[in-house]
């Protein structure tokens, strides 16, 4: 089996929203003699739990047990075995008992020639944090809330990290297509159902499903697993493990602070299982528990090196996420490449900084100054300022800006007395993105409240309608005059939104707002759209954002080659595996790896990335109704073809007001109003009046924002 796909990384640390140089570090050791030492946890400076996978590479004619390792000075080469393939000069070992902070381990010849190979371990607690920083609080635990496959939960925490005890719990899929809980796996249910992987190995569906806390979550992994076999094992795989791994990331994003999670991002689905691939999630890898990319991607991290150690190194990893699943796929692949290999992702943002909270900031000031004046717009104008294919939409991610709002929505679990409150409880935990997320960007001295890449000063509201003669130059006037901004605490005022410029700079440097330009460009993605921008109550899930990435990505890489979007009808929900559509997405992913990993030649990633993309995965949409007719052609943002015309991308109201397709501004730079740039023509008193609106000036769409700058490194950390 060709080796997992690693790719070296950096690692610098970061300090709130300052980022300090750090130091280079990676998997392994620069080479310089016979022996080459490689952590298979992953970065070596990364390690956490008290253990570390490591390989011994070995060069030369010398027999491997003349190899000797030592642990901070402590022979550890017992604990090493060669490789299986006598081919492969290499040796592999757990080793353990790792002190906090670094460990030096060595390999050299017992004959004393060729030098010593060194490198640096650093060890991290089992509860993190690792590279988020400073854990938060208040942490309400879930344990007792969390359901196993039969029901039951996993009871009372251990200690205040909301630890429990690793189980394994056992299931398996009936012949009706249920999975159902094994209660004894020594007895084979008469109902147990039988699956080839893709492997082509026939076993029966049992699943085995292993529970325990990592980073203070809740993770599970799943893999086919006969228990009347010995335990799987790295030297002992499972006959029904194919060697792939899933990694799957959940939705949401509201009421995602403070807790552990009762859930995860689901490791039981049958399709999934059934080819044979291992799944595994954390609660703290779902939006709706943690609205966090940072801490999703510290979790994930963690999570797969516990899989490392435990069943070895996959040949790869796949991303698997909707909604806020799509926000960690994406930034976790540009921010700490090499986690996931490839991403399969639905009803997809770019991430929660930029492209959601604006919108939703946007849609909320919409809102209130429709409401407040209904008799200004007819709902088809309403409709045209925002930009969206149905009026409903404003409204509805009205809504869904509460997760700016810090007293707005926590989890139910939240004591009331933890819980911000202006005037009830004014040192409470504030629940909004931004708070939550308050490593990164810091806190204002005077109020301790996290600082804010969020703003709209210059934004012309309702420009594409004015030109459009959609509405007058007085309704477009009297909204931009009205229109207002959010305070600190969500509330509608007077004056506009003014972004924190040391959180918008970090925003940016540290991957919170998505680059495109760290590891997305050599990731293969899949993006699966159910179109849903024509449900009749407005939805969040909106074509356009999909573009926005592909955008990204093509100002970074100089294409976007390596992103493949596929839009269908909504029939089967935002994202099943009941549809065919996305079946065959996991089928082509699955080819797009299997012939990179096979790739052993010295080309580049993302050079590997572009060569063995199948030739068939390409753009495509399906006609709705039965039967379903594939329509292949290049997708795009003005929905050019037959498929444009059957999944129109509509826009958003920062797109509708001048803003470019990758809606990664979050504060504009400004120019004098002109009035050259409408598509009316305003008197002087007009202008005037604009002037006096914007009096340090409009938003200049053609520069870059205000601190937009690009992704400082990958891999970086927090202090």
């Amino acid at each position: 089996m060709p080796l997992p796909l690693m790719r070296p990384a950096v690692v610098v640390a970061v300090s709130a929203a300052l980022l300090l140089a750090g130091a280079p570090a990676g998997h392994a050791q620069e080479p310089a003699g016979p022996l080459r030492l490689v952590s298979l946890s992953g970065p070596a400076d990364t390690v956490s739990g008290d253990d570390v996978l490591i390989q011994v590479d070995a060069k030369g004619r010398f027999p491997l047990d003349a190899v000797k390792v030592t642990h901070d000075g402590t022979d550890v080469t017992h604990l090493f075995d060669p490789d299986p393939d006598p081919r492969q000069r290499r040796l592999t070992g757990l080793v353990s008992r790792l002190r906090p902070g670094a460990n030096t381990l060595t390999a050299s010849l017992s004959s004393g020639r060729g030098g010593t190979a060194r490198l640096t371990v650093v060890n991290h607690p089992i509860t993190g944090p690792v590279i988020s920083g400073p854990h938060e609080q208040p942490y309400i635990c879930a344990t007792q809330r969390f359901k196993l496959v039969d029901g039951t939960t996993l009871g009372a925490p251990l200690d205040a990290d909301c630890s429990i005890a690793t189980r394994v719990d056992y299931a398996y899929r009936s012949t009706s297509g249920t999975v159902k809980a094994l209660p004894d796996p020594a007895v084979r249910p008469a109902d147990l159902a039988q699956t080839t992987t893709s492997d082509g190995v026939t076993v029966p569906f049992l699943i085995r499903i292993e529970t325990g806390t990592i980073n203070r979550g809740i993770y599970q992994i799943s893999m086919l697993h006969d228990p009347a076999q010995p335990e799987p094992a790295r030297a002992d795989r499972s006959d029904g493990w194919n060697g792939r791994l899933i990694y799957t990331f959940g939705g949401g994003c509201r009421s995602g602070w403070y807790v552990q999670g009762a859930n995860t991002g689901g490791v039981t689905n049958p399709e999934m299982l059934g080819r044979g691939y291992a799944v595994a999630s954390s609660s703290l890898n779902v939006m709706g528990n943690n609205c966090n990319d940072l801490l999703a991607a510290e979790t994930m991290m963690m999570v797969k090196e516990h899989f490392n150690e435990r069943y070895g190194p996959p040949r790869f990893t796949i991303g698997w996420g909707t909604s806020g699943g799509s926000y960690q796929s994406h930034q976790i692949a540009d921010n700490y490449p090499g986690l996931l290999d490839g991403i399969i992702v639905g009803q997809s943002f770019p991430d929660v900084a930029s492209a959601t909270n604006i919108t939703l900031m946007d849609a909320r000031l919409l809102d209130t100054y429709f409401k407040q004046s209904p008799d200004a717009f007819t709902p088809e104008q309403q409709r045209e300022i925002a930009g969206f294919r149905v009026a409903a939409s404003v409204p509805n991610l009205s809504g869904g800006a509460i997760r700016l709002d810090p007293d707005g929505e926590f989890a139910s679990y939240v004591p009331a007395a933890l819980r911000y409150n202006a005037t009830t409880n004014p040192g409470g935990a504030r629940g909004d993105v931004y708070d939550h997320t308050v490593n990164v960007y810091g806190r204002d001295p005077a109020t301790g409240f996290a600082l804010r890449p969020l703003d709209n000063v210059g934004v012309q509201y309702g420009l594409a309608a004015l030109n459009k003669a959609v509405i007058s130059k007085q309704q477009f006037l009297d909204l931009n005059a009205g229109v207002g901004g959010l305070d600190i605490d969500a509330d509608h005022v007077a004056e506009r939104t003014v972004a924190d410029l040391p959180a918008t700079r970090a925003a940016y440097e540290t991957g919170r707002i998505l680059s495109g330009g760290g590891g997305l460009g050599s990731t293969p993605v899949i993006d699966y759209r159910a179109y849903s921008d024509d449900a009749p109550g407005g939805d969040i899930h909106m074509m356009v954002h999909g573009f926005s990435t592909r955008a990204r990505l093509v100002a970074e890489n100089g294409d976007a080659r390596n992103h493949v979007i596929l839009v269908e009808d909504n029939r089967f929900g935002g994202f099943s595996l009941d549809s065919p559509v996305l079946r065959d997405a996991l089928t082509g992913m699955d080819a797009w790896l299997s012939a990179i990993t096979a790739d052993t030649s010295g080309r580049g990633p993302r050079d590997k990335v572009l060569r063995h993309r199948p030739a068939d995965l390409t753009d495509a949409c399906w006609t709705p109704g039965t039967p379903s007719r594939k329509i292949t052609q290049v997708l795009t943002a003005d929905n050019q073809g037959e498929c444009g015309a059957l999944f129109p991308a509509f826009t958003t109201p920062r797109l509708a007001a001048g803003a470019p397709l990758a809606d990664n501004v979050v504060k504009c730079r400004l120019k004098p109003v002109d009035s050259a740039d409408y598509a009316v023509t305003f008197t002087p008193a007009e202008l005037d009046r604009l002037r006096g609106i914007f009096p340090d000036g409009v938003c200049d769409w053609s520069a870059p924002g205000v601190e937009q700058r690009p992704l400082k490194k990958t891999w970086l950390a927090l202090d």
